[in-house]
């Protein structure tokens, strides 16, 4: 028995106990539940075994982006070769950008000086006259009339003054010879002042009647062009009715507004260059107002531009900049590359690749040019140094740079 059952399995043995005790269908029934087991258990191994590889191939897996991430430092950066700048010298100019309408210096609106009816007008918008020349003409028979009468009451009151002149001058002399009586020698000088004072009155007439002929006729107060034309022959207007708009272009004026921290950087007789229909002018500031606007917080800033030909058209917009200093030989980095952290204090700082990765650099900045994009560096970036420009996603200290189609 030892040998048998040395050689038996433990579940040979169990079933062979079992059949001792109980029936033949119970007996065949436990066998089958023994039999079951021993399978299954005999198929664990099996299955631990082929998952041994498994669970190892899933560590594998899930320690593959680990690795990347882990055992790799920080994650890398693919950048584009339009995504970095070499820094080179070159030259900066500190200006202030100004911009608006390039007006006239001098606009003049010719009224209407008296109520009447136009009877012609002689000239058409954009024609260029004269001072003196005629615009336009009322109708004057009322107030030629007028100046008439009063050139003839003139000479009346002149004829009375000579003639009391005269009688004073007799009466003067009989009084000496004693023939007259003291009053009537004072009567005859009084009417002489009357006399005189009648010759001013109708003096004064006069030049009302004639100042109001002279107002039928519209004159061109100034030279220069004519840019609105308000009126037509045969329209009756009233006194101070806009008739014509007289322009004077010789000469155009920017009035540009500049903000208040940097209106001391702006003087009378600094160049200015302006760009007017796609030309370059330099001209040069005539004269800097002296207050703040409450308002948009800027300063007025006017600039003279010379149009003898007339070539610029009035209320042209131009921009351009003033020109304050000229910088030769300046380390310049785009203005795009410069990044700023939080905090009024913090100082800008740019991205530099230096040896494949990313190196956040302090920098101490000289001019900034807004309007051509660059700015000088004083401290902080070499000549040849490559930073990053523009906003190529979030970076870091120390990643790694991949230039696509070039090297890191």
């Amino acid at each position: 028995m030892a040998a048998p059952c040395g050689s038996l399995t433990v579940e040979q043995i169990v079933s062979r106990r079992i059949a001792e005790f109980l029936p033949p269908a119970r007996t065949l029934t436990c066998a089958a539940l023994l039999f079951a087991s021993a399978c299954s258990k005999a198929s664990e191994p099996a299955k631990s075994t082929t998952a041994a590889p498994g669970s190892g191939g899933s560590a594998a897996a899930g320690n593959t982006p680990g690795a990347a991430g882990g055992r790799g430092g920080r994650g890398g950066v693919v950048l584009a070769a339009s995504d970095i700048a070499t820094l080179q010298n070159g030259v900066i100019e500190d200006a202030v950008s100004v911009s608006g309408n390039l007006r006239p210096v001098e606009t003049i609106e010719v009224r209407s000086r008296l109520n009447g009816d136009i009877s012609g007008v002689y000239v058409q918008e954009g024609e260029r006259v004269r001072a003196g020349q005629l615009l336009a003409q009322f109708e004057s028979s009322q107030q030629e009339s007028s100046r008439r009468g009063a050139e003839a009451d003139r000479e009346a009151a002149r004829a009375q003054l000579q003639t009391a002149q005269w009688a004073a001058e007799q009466s003067t002399a009989l009084f000496k010879a004693g023939a007259i009586a003291e009053q009537e020698n004072r009567l005859a000088a009084q009417a002489v002042v009357a006399a005189r004072a009648a010759v001013a009155a109708s003096e004064a007439r006069l030049r009302t009647a004639s100042a109001l002929s002279t107002d039928t006729r519209v004159l061109a107060p100034s030279s220069g062009i004519i840019d609105r034309r308000s009126v037509q022959p045969g329209e009756r207007v009233a006194a101070s009715t806009p008739l014509f708009l007289l322009v004077r272009n010789e000469t155009l004026e920017l009035a540009a507004n500049v903000p208040s921290r940097l209106a001391n950087l702006v003087q009378p007789g600094q160049v200015v260059r302006l760009g007017v229909d796609n030309r370059i002018l330099e001209s040069r500031v005539s004269r800097v107002s002296p207050t703040v606007d409450p308002v948009s917080r800027s300063v007025t800033v006017y600039v003279k531009v010379p149009n003898t030909n007339g070539a610029i058209k009035g209320n042209t917009f131009a921009s351009g900049r003033i020109i304050g200093e000229r910088r030769t030989g300046a380390l310049l980095v785009p203005t795009n590359a410069i990044r700023q952290a939080p905090g009024a204090e913090a100082a800008p700082f740019v991205w530099r690749i230096a040896g494949g990765s990313l190196e956040k650099r302090n920098i101490t900045l000289g001019v900034v040019d807004e309007a051509t994009g660059v700015a000088e560096v004083k401290e902080g970036l070499s000549v040849g140094d490559r930073v990053i420009v523009g906003n190529v996603g979030a970076l870091g200290n120390g990643s790694k740079v991949t230039i696509a189609g070039g090297k890191s």
